[in-house]
């Protein structure tokens, strides 16, 4: 039986660290995790049965036109919403996305094909949300594409409207809830958008576009989910991150720990019993406060100069790191019930291809079917424009 067998094994013994400093390094542009069933992360309510109706997933609460500069090439309309969701404890959250009507078009019968896009990295704080900082020059190029081509875009931000109001970086089941209830508010605000929806993301948006393809039929079954597409996905991350701690030599790589406090200060707001301060020196505690103020190009600049080793007076391999991040983390290997496709550069030295294909083959492994298409020579920033035709054939076949 598919469930028997063992997880795939890295493909040569490049090195606890080097494995490392790679899955890290993806945080500049997007997510990490490792792998595990849906079944081992934190049990829930459901939300919907429980609330009352004023905080019911996907409830708006506030609808706004968005500025000129932030409408993509193709945008007939373009708004932000407001919107009810759920947070990393299981409890009511606000947070916001963006929405985006195809201009020059008329709605089709049933209404408008959805595409739910999940963003890379772009900082903690709610201030660095794209409803409100405007979405990366890539992405904005990107999401042009599916309008001009007849697709409405909604645009989560993730929850990070919360107490303390940072965004819990990575715990990819939470944004998941946030994707989905995004999808149904849209809808509410908008009776034009059909009920026919696929998720796509890039980078940390991959790796959370992989937890709604495990979790969105569940999670919302009024709606018709149609499968997902993940660019550059991380995974694999948590076994590799405990080799961090004060003994961590200097490396060479641009922003390393800027991706680590990102890590490091998500976990902490979608874990706040997890005791993040007890591994920290005074100077890693420092760093995590930026990491939770500070939009990426700003951390990056303010920690320049800083040595990962500075930042620990533990390493990662003791205490509950190991057992925290994996909950939070670990991309599903169960409950994808949708096609799903994942594309990746050869030459993405931020996310490396060998940490897809050993997350393509544990899918495998346990009965998931995914479409893997790597792309020769193709960078991690890359892929959205090298994988977008496909991404796009892809896509007209899930919605027929």
């Amino acid at each position: 039986m598919p469930s028997s067998r063992r997880p795939a094994r890295f493909p040569s013994p490049l090195g606890r660290f080097a494995f490392s400093l790679a899955a890290i390094a993806a945080v500049a542009i997007g997510g990490s995790a490792a792998l595990t069933d849906a079944s081992s992360a934190r049990p829930r309510a459901t939300v919907a049965a429980a609330r009352a109706d004023s905080t019911a997933p996907g409830r708006v609460v506030k609808v706004e036109p968005l500025p000129q500069e932030q409408r993509p090439s193709g945008a007939g309309m373009a708004e932000r919403l407001t919107y009810w969701s759920t947070g990393s404890d299981g409890k009511p959250v606000v947070t916001g996305g963006r929405v985006f009507l195809p201009s020059g078009h008329r709605a089709p019968r049933g209404g408008w094909p959805v595409i739910s896009w999940h963003h890379a990295t772009v900082g903690l704080a709610p201030d660095c949300a794209p409803s409100i900082a405007g979405g990366k020059k890539g992405d904005t190029a990107f999401l042009a594409q599916w309008l001009q081509h007849g697709y409405a875009v909604v645009a989560t931000d993730y929850a990070a409207m919360g107490s303390p109001p940072v965004q819990p970086e990575l715990d990819g089941r939470t944004e998941a809830h946030n994707a989905v209830d995004m999808v149904r508010a849209a809808r509410s605000a908008n009776r034009s958008l059909g009920r026919r929806w696929i998720a796509v993301g890039h980078s940390e948006g991959g790796h959370a576009a992989l937890f709604t393809a495990a979790n969105a039929t569940r999670f919302a079954p009024e709606l018709d989910f149609r499968g997902t597409i993940a660019l550059a996905p991380p995974s694999n991350f948590v076994e590799p991150a405990t080799a961090l701690g004060p003994a961590t030599p200097d490396v060479p790589i641009p922003g390393t720990v800027a991706h680590i406090a990102v890590i490091l200060a998500g976990l902490k707001a979608a874990r706040p019993d997890f005791d993040l301060d007890g591994y920290l020196t005074s100077r890693g505690r420092s760093v995590i406060a930026d990491a939770e103020r500070l939009c990426s190009a700003d951390l990056a600049q303010a920690t320049k100069g800083i040595a990962v080793r500075s930042m620990f007076r533990k390493p990662l391999s003791t205490g509950d790191f190991s057992r925290t991040a994996h909950q939070v983390m670990d991309v599903p290997l169960k409950g994808y019930d949708r096609p799903l496709l994942i594309a990746h550069g050869t030459n993405d030295t931020t996310v490396p291809i060998a940490l897809t294909a050993k997350l393509v083959a544990d899918l495998k492994l346990r009965g998931a079917d995914p479409d893997f298409r790597p792309y020769r020579g193709v960078d991690h920033g890359g892929i959205l424009a090298a994988s977008f035709p496909r991404d796009l054939a892809y896509a007209q076949r899930l919605f027929g």
